[in-house]
């Protein structure tokens, strides 16, 4: 009989289990710092930084009027040495804060023979590598809970000592509370199997100041397919729950039909706050999620500075 379960990297006796989950994570930290840092140096020609248009007091650059936007923004001196009409911009000087949280509750350490690593490491990965990105970008990052934003260039390093210290985050699949600043981020990565009520508390307090965010979700293919058949059994980490079934084959369409709800719930939640999903399944390379999220990241404060100029 077969057993479709989470292989929870912390099952280990009562009363130990916290304990051994950061032994465990301490343990791989220096692979993941390592593996982050490769994936950090890809993202180098994809993001800009700080110099990008904004209500900054610095020349940047002077670009064509477009249609729409106020006359007063014209730059006559500069349009009248040709027949086009510019616009001189200027560089948006406030660093941003963008806050970080990084799932580890036991549902992340589900590993598949299909995928590539862990959930809970993929999400490490990324998230050390994004906060590396965005530092080396100019911007100021923290962690939700455990770290001060912050502009180091050891940012990665204090990211893993925060979180190898931090025991409430092995057991809490959504960010604490917290209400971010207007031109603040939140990057959050997670698998976000949790109820969508839930979730979405969370979010409206995030952004309930104007914040944007950014959701990950971490998927395993498996979690995806369901590819299993015959007899079965159901285990749930978080709560050791278990259930045995008999064709499990007969159960796949029922639970992808239950996955797609639940994903596009996820969706919705972003959508209503004007925050990005971004979906990773970790058969893929890290850096395919990491230089999406910094495309999003940019394209959002792009939209961002010049609604606020116009304003």
């Amino acid at each position: 009989m077969a057993r479709v379960r989470v292989l929870d990297i912390r099952e280990r006796q009562p009363g130990r289990a916290a304990a051994d989950a950061a032994h465990e994570l301490a343990s791989r930290l220096p692979r993941l710092v390592l593996e982050s840092r490769r994936v950090a140096a890809s993202l180098a020609h994809g993001i800009h930084g700080r110099r990008r248009a904004g209500p900054g007091e610095s020349f940047w650059q002077f670009r064509p009027f477009v249609t729409g936007e106020p006359a007063s923004r014209i730059d006559w001196r500069r349009s009248a040495r040709d027949d086009r009409l510019y616009v001189r911009e200027r560089e948006w000087e406030a660093a941003h804060s963008v806050h970080f949280w990084i799932d580890r509750s036991p549902s992340m350490g589900f590993a598949s023979e299909l995928a590539l690593a862990p959930k809970v490491d993929r999400a490490l990965v990324l998230g050390f590598a994004l906060a590396d990105a965005f530092v080396e970008a100019g911007e100021r990052v923290g962690l939700l809970g455990a770290l001060h934003p912050r502009a180091s260039r050891r940012i990665v390093e204090l990211f893993a000592q925060a979180l190898a210290t931090d025991a409430k985050g092995l057991v809490s699949d959504l960010p604490p509370e917290a209400s971010l600043a207007l031109l603040d981020e939140a990057v959050i990565i997670s698998d976000f199997l949790t109820p969508l009520a839930s979730l979405r508390t969370s979010v409206e307090g995030l952004s309930q100041r104007g914040a944007r965010g950014h959701l990950v979700m971490i998927v395993d293919p498996v979690e995806e397919t369901f590819p299993f058949s015959g007899q079965a059994t159901l285990e749930d980490v978080e709560d050791g729950a278990r259930l045995r079934i008999g064709d499990a084959a007969s159960w796949g369409a029922d639970y992808r039909m239950r996955i797609a709800a639940h994903r596009e719930g996820v969706s919705e939640i972003a959508r209503r706050r004007g925050w990005t999903l971004t979906i990773h399944r970790t058969d893929r390379p890290a850096s395919e999620a990491a230089l999406r999220v910094v495309s999003l990241v940019q394209a959002a404060r792009a939209g961002g500075a010049l609604a606020r100029a116009e304003g």
